[in-house]
């Protein structure tokens, strides 16, 4: 895909428009010049990877730049390294590498939602310890011994309940 967008790139290098978007556009970008159709059709910058082409240049026309571009109309052999650099600075504002680095942000998010855990774990004891008052006896274990021992001796549901599973006759649990 980015081959082809260079090569779009290549065969259309200025965009053309009205005088009226034209004087609208360069109070909002300045003296940044329109290279692309950008990936909405506006006059504006990002780094992205999936659409490595800005509709602009990231630096201003200064002399400096301007000088440089003229240099690399001819050969670029003659260029030196840092020459290179910063036509590539003044066209873009991070490389690939920059801008797709890892930022760290996840210790931030990780840090946050532990907090929110703790904060949410301290309000449940708080809750408990403070608000909430004593079980009722039905939760003691006798009482719950003697609560199963009625339901069998009732028989209630017999077919699959807990009473299916009483042996009445042994006085036992199936095995």
């Amino acid at each position: 895909m980015a081959g082809r967008l260079l090569s779009m790139r290549a065969l259309a290098p200025r965009v053309t428009l009205g005088s009226a978007a034209m004087s609208d556009m360069k109070a909002i970008i300045g003296n940044r010049e329109v290279v692309g159709f950008g990936y909405n059709g506006q006059p504006n910058y990002a780094d992205r990877s999936d659409f490595p082409l800005p509709a602009i240049r990231w630096k201003e026309n200064t002399p400096d730049v301007l000088a440089l571009r003229e240099k690399e109309k001819g050969d670029w052999r003659k260029l030196s390294l840092e020459e290179k650099k910063a036509l590539y600075r003044a066209s873009f504002r991070q490389t690939f590498a920059e801008f797709k680095a890892p930022t760290g942000e996840w210790k931030s998010v990780i840090g946050c939602g532990l907090m929110l855990i703790s904060v949410a774990l301290w309000g449940f004891y708080g809750m408990k310890t403070f608000v909430y008052g004593p079980l009722p006896h039905t939760f003691e274990e006798e009482y719950r011994k003697a609560q199963l021992r009625r339901i069998i001796d009732l028989q209630i549901n017999p077919i699959q309940g807990i009473s299916s599973k009483w042996d009445y006759e042994k006085d036992e649990w199936k095995k």
